[in-house]
């Protein structure tokens, strides 16, 4: 019999917080893989509990060469506790890599649900939470950090973030450059905590507000792109984007019905537009 992989949400803030099921695993678990040892004594004694378990690091410095072992000891028929400094393992933190190698060689992995800054900042920001997706950390240097900004610029749904206090100000001033200075937005900080604070408002005005300075851990939440209406586009534009397809090699009825449904005209708008053209070109 093969052991289990256990991810175990950890507080985000308030030790409070910590699923119940937490302390019995922390106390049972054969292997305990925590990304900071020491947070994870202090949680342990915040918990009143004593791990009888084996307890070794696991963090992004050795990720890659801790995983293997952890898989052998699971096959081996062990339980093993993943646990990250705050929030679920694998969301922007260790565990990818275990759980893709444990399910690789079809080990049982299942969780501890538990808090989560991605939820909560989403939770409080006041913006839509039917559809939304997390970026995670934005690339540090500029250039691609626009990139990456660029990619989403369209993005209907809200878009959520995890930025260091130092760098909030630039990912704001990129923010508001790229999806607009008038976007809506809610940094969230130190979410649970004793001073956790949501500031709501356009994203301009929160680059300013950061400038100032920040402390904290950041979730930073972002209203998605609003709806786009159809494009306005003068006819000879229409037969040029007509033409471009043509030359690619599609027929011209199918290059007509894709630019109307690029520019959300009917079909009718671009073919009298690529008629009237050809006429006026004899």
């Amino acid at each position: 019999m093969t052991g289990t992989l256990v991810l175990a949400g950890t507080p985000i803030g308030d030790v409070a917080d910590a699923p119940p099921r937490l302390a019995a695993e922390l106390t049972g678990a054969d292997v305990i893989a925590a990304e900071d040892t020491r947070r994870l004594r202090w949680l342990t004694q915040a918990l009143g509990v004593t791990p009888r378990g084996r307890v070794v690091s696991y963090f992004e410095g050795n990720e890659a060469a801790r995983t293997p072992e952890l898989v052998e000891e699971l096959a081996g028929g062990a339980r093993v506790l993943l646990v990250t400094d705050a929030g679920m393992p694998s969301v922007s933190d260790p565990g990818y890599r275990l759980v893709a190698a444990a399910v690789e060689r079809e080990i049982r992995v299942t969780a501890v649900p538990g808090p989560s800054a991605v939820l909560t900042a989403l939770a409080l920001s006041g913006l839509p939470v039917d559809r939304f997706c997390f970026e995670g950390f934005l690339p540090r240097k500029a250039g691609e950090r626009r990139s990456r900004l660029q990619e989403v610029a369209d993005e209907r749904r809200t878009l959520v973030y995890f930025e260091a206090p130092h760098r909030l100000d630039d990912t704001l001033a990129a923010m508001a450059e790229v999806f607009g200075a008038e976007r809506r937005a809610a940094v969230c900080r130190e979410l649970t905590k004793t001073y956790e604070e949501v500031r709501r408002g356009p994203l301009a005005e929160l680059a300013v507000w950061a400038a100032e300075g920040v402390r904290g851990e950041i979730t930073v939440v972002v209203e998605g792109a609003p709806e786009r209406g159809p494009e306005e586009l003068d006819a000879a534009e229409l037969v040029r984007r007509v033409r471009v397809r043509e030359e690619a090699g599609e027929r011209r009825k199918e290059a007509i019905a894709a630019v109307a449904v690029e520019a959300g005209i009917p079909k009718r708008a671009v073919f009298d537009a690529v008629v009237a053209a050809k006429r006026v070109e004899g």
